[in-house]
């Protein structure tokens, strides 16, 4: 990265070896490297109003004041990258330097090639004017059909902060609105840790009720005949060695949430319909779009399982926060659906792509995916983006501007996922009234198949009981016939949940 040659790097260190061998790998990249005797110069150092693009703190054995600095510039310097170097049997500080923020932990002894790949990495990620080329080398392929794009700075942070994660095996808990990518970061832990090796499985909290989650969870074993004896094992069980994640982790009933913390604390657990202890080596991640505290102070999330998970925490930004990837995530995601489709991918015009920064995108990655997928069926020619025109409510800053479309008015009756779009409708609007009439028509064939039973379509389409029947609701669907009709034709308004039943499986940032 062209900024990074006319780095700043201030380093903490009274070590003649470290410093010696900074030297030399600073003048080769041509790095400016000053020098501090003690934390508490450095301090003073950074406080007088110098600016560094690096704080490298080589940390002496026993002394824990280093990790006060480590605190104070978290708090003065949020932004500044920060690497630590330590030793290998010094295992609590690690933890401990990562959870307060730091950058990288290096351990000795140190070998030139880490060192100037951390550096260089370390000030990619706190460059917040970098350049943002993207290129397929840009796309770091986790599994198939999900991806990572860290174009932006707040992204390469993410990234960095994953990466200092996956030497650990602490568990971790994703935040982040729905739909923002909390299940690719988990993913991302997964395949850069020891553990990638090893299975990674999803469990939604959500979509199950509280005997089949605890199946899910610890398996169960029962006698079928006199003769035979059934058995299933867990995820806990499945994923030896490996990676879970508990999506939407506050929606698990307390119960399973007490025995969750007997597990992390134990490292084992009693298969129901047994006697018999299985050790639970795997690795626990857990996703939230809604605040752990307040179900706690509302009695609904367990106090000790809440510490557990809260030690280690990443924030993933929702997609209006980096809009300068927009570009990038669109493209990859054309040229997927294209392949998947058997169709020529198309371009975007250079009016839409300006359109993007002033959209609000509250359906984050699955919306920007589903804009992308009409785009690649209708084109320019049936779907024409004019610029930034004001929305119906006359707001103009630029969080409220929407997308308008203009083309050949529907006719009658005509279904609105097949249809042209006419006047001034958004964007936003567009994708609901796609993602509505789609959750409408398959909570309508889930009725019908299971004969209108409602617990039975909850268990079909894989979303919790109280969701369908807020659904039913909602669509005003009070019998079949009603249903099918408002599937196929609408509620005459556009309105619509913003959410698919069936969550985001296409290619990208995951929920």
């Amino acid at each position: 990265m062209s900024t990074s040659a006319k780095a700043r790097v201030l380093v903490v260190s009274d070590n003649s070896a470290v410093l010696r061998l900074l030297w030399s790998i600073g003048e080769s990249n041509g790095w400016k490297l000053e020098t501090a005797a003690s934390a508490w110069e450095a301090m003073d150092r950074v406080q007088s109003g110098v600016t560094f693009n690096l704080f490298l703190l080589d940390l002496p054995q026993g002394d824990v004041e280093e990790l006060h600095t480590l605190r104070w510039l978290r708090r003065l310097r949020p932004s500044l990258p920060i690497i630590l170097i330590g030793y290998p049997d010094d295992v609590g500080r690690q933890e401990e330097s990562i959870r307060l923020g730091a950058s990288d932990y290096l351990v000795r002894p140190l070998e030139e090639r880490e060192l100037e790949s951390a550096i260089r990495q370390s000030l990619s990620t706190g460059c917040e004017t970098a350049e943002l080329d993207f290129t397929s080398e840009d796309v770091e392929v986790i599994s198939e059909g999900c991806f990572f794009i860290g174009l932006s700075p707040i992204m390469r942070r993410l990234r960095s902060q994953a990466a200092l994660l996956a030497k650990t095996d602490v568990p971790v808990l994703i935040l982040g609105e729905d739909g923002s990518g909390k299940e690719t970061a988990a993913r991302l832990i997964h395949s850069l840790s020891v553990r990638s090796a090893f299975e990674f499985a999803k469990v939604r909290c959500a979509a199950l009720p509280i005997d089949l989650l605890e199946r899910e969870l610890f398996g169960y074993e029962r006698n079928s005949t006199a003769a035979q004896v059934r058995a299933k094992s867990g995820k806990l069980e499945l994923c030896a060695k490996g990676t879970i994640l508990l999506d939407e982790i506050a929606e698990m009933p307390l119960d399973l949430q007490s025995r969750l913390v007997k597990v992390l604390q134990n490292g084992r657990f009693i298969r129901p319909g047994t006697s018999t202890a299985i050790d639970a080596d795997v690795r626990l991640l857990a996703t939230s779009s809604t605040s752990i505290e307040r179900a706690v102070s509302e009695n609904r999330f367990d106090e000790n399982l809440y510490r557990y998970l809260t030690a280690y925490t990443i924030h993933v930004p929702p997609l209006r926060e980096r809009t300068n990837e927009i570009p990038s995530l669109a493209c990859h995601f054309m040229h997927q659906l294209a392949r998947q489709y058997g169709i020529s991918a198309r371009e975007f015009s250079a009016a839409i792509v300006e359109s993007w920064k002033a959209y609000n995108w509250p359906g984050n990655l699955p919306e920007l995916e589903q804009f992308v997928k009409r785009y690649l069926m209708v084109g320019d020619r049936e779907l024409t983006l004019e610029r930034n025109r004001e929305n119906s409510e006359g707001d103009t800053s630029s969080a409220a501007r929407a997308m308008p479309w203009k083309g050949e008015s529907p006719r009658s009756g005509q279904d609105p996922v097949g249809a042209t779009i006419s006047d001034s409708r958004s964007l936003r609007s567009l994708v609901k009234s796609v993602k509505s009439e789609a959750e409408k028509s398959a909570i309508a064939a889930a009725l019908e198949k299971t004969g209108w039973n409602r617990k039975a379509a909850a268990r079909l389409l894989k979303v919790s009981y109280r969701t369908v029947l807020y659904k039913i609701e909602q669509y005003k669907m009070t019998s079949l016939n009603s249903s099918l009709s408002a599937a196929g034709h609408g509620d005459g308004n556009g309105n619509g949940s913003g959410h698919m039943v069936t969550g985001f499986h296409g290619s990208g940032m995951r929920e």
